[in-house]
């Protein structure tokens, strides 16, 4: 391999070499000097070759590019990015053996090939953009069981002596480490006991039994992690079964770094600066980064947690292992109480930062992520994601490289609705008061127009009118345009962009019952109309202007049909133009519903009023128009 290196026409080719001698040598504390000395002995040959297998009088373009410094068109042997004869710095490598070197080892001699891919190194255009440097993914959501997990746990089993695979193995795991500890069990004929909570999501039962053998079993048990692990344990005591950890343990650590190799080698023609790393239990990130800092100790190696589960994050500011009181369960693959005792002690060593996101954040790097590769991350999985764009921002870093680790896609169905509800990182939720009177509506809205309103909800309760609305601005500077003409309009507003509760639980509840005096002679219709840009701007000026508006709710949901819920107070001798205004409305391709007589409306949305001696529920409350415009 040193002739091919020293016979290479391309620098980056003779940077191979070393590559292979470095990834594929078992080391020891003397390796790092024979490294250097390697080195040297390749360009001697070089040197040799030149002279003599190609001759003095060979053409310069029949040469090697290995000529002597004081020719500028061909370079001698140098990092990736140019400049003079450098040596590998291997002073990271030295300073933290055995450590460093015994991992590296276990990490070049892993076993994961058996049963892992290679997975891709994406370019992610949109990250780029975003960011303002130039970032990769890596598709560790291409593995077998859609996560990078299958790597430890198979490094880990794969490795048992044969007495303790006739033992039988067992595990715990709510998700991603159980099915890469059942494939790897039915890969090879081990007997396994996976326990897993009871409270865990049917689809990642389901996939774990999918991929388990005759031998293996799954057993809810628990209503959370600890009890199930607790479970486990007593399993392992009672059959004398292996555990295999989900994180703290070397094998598993030593697999999870085979990633940091593959980066590596994908990246011979990039100068790598940064690379991200979700943080769970910590096996991912001290894996990675005992790998990348024993080979490229200048490339920094960033974790990142969920800012609800920040145990490596804090363990690392105190100097020890903190177990956390509770954990938020969105980044339900990262949720970890207590990191493990040998990760810490690895990511102390590796880790230059632990950065922590936002549930809003996390959504948003999932929608990022599938814009760049049409995959659905995971909220663990979009961790690193969003750490890179986090961290770009707070740093103001632009023009570098970065890699983030794409680390899983087992995404459970029914939370997509939630993530699709808050990724969305332009949209500008806001409480404006505006007057009551008719044409505030109309008015409010061209100070948004021709930007995307997403949600507009109103119930009149008095003046002024509260209003719960957001939209999509184009940009932070855009954003603060609409809220100064707002101002200058005398519109008073709140951002809610922070505000948890709002945007989790008081967008649906705006409104509710209208004092009986304020809702006499008011109609309720529910109305879809074609979903293109400027549909609800055309409806609201089609409203009639001695109409007042005393219910509004209208949410974008990607859909290609928009519905709005409108209350409308029409004095009787005004419903004869009411008709005409729904007539002109089914024109234009509009269809509603009268929902007047709905019992829904007048038990949730209607103050209750005792029935008069007339036997009328409410005062002045004109009968339906009619009842549909056709299918709605």
């Amino acid at each position: 391999f040193r002739v091919r290196g020293a016979l290479s026409a391309h620098p980056r080719q003779r940077c191979g070499a070393a590559r292979l001698f470095l990834f594929h040598w078992p080391l020891s504390e003397q390796q790092p000097a024979m490294l250097r000395q390697t080195f040297r002995r390749g360009r001697a040959t070089a040197g040799l070759a030149r002279r003599g297998a190609y001759g003095e009088g060979a053409a310069a373009d029949q040469r090697p590019c290995l000529a002597e410094p004081s020719a500028p068109r061909r370079r001698p042997f140098a990092a990736a990015a140019g400049g003079a004869p450098q040596t590998v710095d291997t002073s990271w490598l030295q300073s933290r053996a055995p450590d460093s070197t015994n991992y590296l080892s276990m990490t070049l001699n892993a076993k994961v090939y058996d049963v892992c891919r290679v997975t891709d190194l994406t370019a992610a255009p949109k990250l780029s953009a975003v960011t303002g440097n130039k970032c990769f993914l890596k598709r560790e959501d291409q593995q077998p069981v859609f996560s990078f997990k299958l790597r430890g746990a198979y490094n880990r089993i794969v490795n048992l002596s044969a007495e303790d695979k006739a033992k039988g193995i067992c595990a715990c795991s709510a998700g991603n480490h159980a099915q890469g500890v059942a494939f790897s069990a039915t890969h090879l004929d081990v007997s396994a006991k996976i326990f897993m909570p009871r409270t865990t999501p049917q689809i990642k039962v389901d996939a774990v039994r999918g991929f388990a053998n005759a031998k293996s079993e799954v057993i809810l048990v628990g209503d959370n992690y600890d009890e199930a692990y607790a479970a486990t344990m007593a399993c392992m005591e009672a059959e004398g079964r292996v555990l295999v950890h989900p994180f703290n343990d070397p094998h598993v650590i030593a697999g999870q770094g085979t990633i940091g190799q593959e980066i590596l080698a994908q990246t011979t023609k990039e100068n790598v600066e940064y690379v991200f790393c979700c943080v769970g239990g910590g096996g991912l990130a001290a894996g990675i980064g005992m790998f990348l800092k024993s080979v490229r100790p200048n490339i920094k190696v960033i974790g990142v947690e969920a800012a609800d589960a920040p145990g490596m994050h804090d363990s690392l500011k105190a100097g020890k292992v903190v177990e956390l009181a509770s954990v938020g369960l969105f980044a339900d693959g990262a949720a970890v109480r207590k990191v493990g005792d040998e990760t810490f002690r690895l990511c102390q060593m590796a880790l230059d930062e632990v950065v922590t996101v936002s549930t809003d954040e996390i959504c948003g790097a999932i929608k990022f992520g599938f814009i760049d590769t049409r995959v659905v991350l995971e909220p663990a999985g979009a961790l690193a994601v969003a750490g890179m764009v986090k961290y770009s921002k707070e740093h103001k870093l632009t023009g570098k490289t970065m890699v983030a680790i794409s680390s899983g896609a087992n995404m459970d169905f029914d939370r997509l609705r939630f993530v699709s509800e808050r990724a969305d990182t332009s949209e500008t939720l806001i409480a404006v008061e505006i007057p009551e009177r008719a044409g505030a509506f109309i008015e409010l809205y061209r100070h948004i127009y021709p930007r995307n309103v997403t949600e507009f909800s109103y119930r009149i309760s008095g003046d002024p009118a509260s209003i719960f609305m957001s939209f999509q601005a184009g940009s932070p500077e855009d954003k603060d345009i609409v809220l100064e003409g707002l101002t200058k309009s005398g519109f008073g507003h709140k951002d809610l962009a922070n505000n948890e509760l709002a945007k989790t639980h008081l967008r649906h509840l705006v409104g509710g019952r209208a004092p009986a005096k304020m809702t006499e002679e008011e109609v309720l219709f529910r109305f879809e109309f074609p979903e293109r840009p400027g549909s609800l701007l055309r409806f609201l000026e089609a409203l009639p202007a001695d109409f007042n508006v005393s219910l509004f709710h209208y949410r974008s949901h990607g859909a290609d049909v928009g519905r709005v819920l409108v209350a409308l107070q029409v004095p009787l001798k005004l419903r004869p133009k009411l008709r005409e205004y729904l007539d002109f409305l089914t024109s234009n391709g509009y269809t509603w519903r009268e929902e007047t007589e709905n019992e829904v409306y007048s038990h949730f949305l209607l103050e209750p009023v005792d029935y008069n001696t007339s036997g009328r529920s409410r005062p002045r409350k004109p009968p339906p128009l009619t009842f549909s415009s056709g299918e709605i």
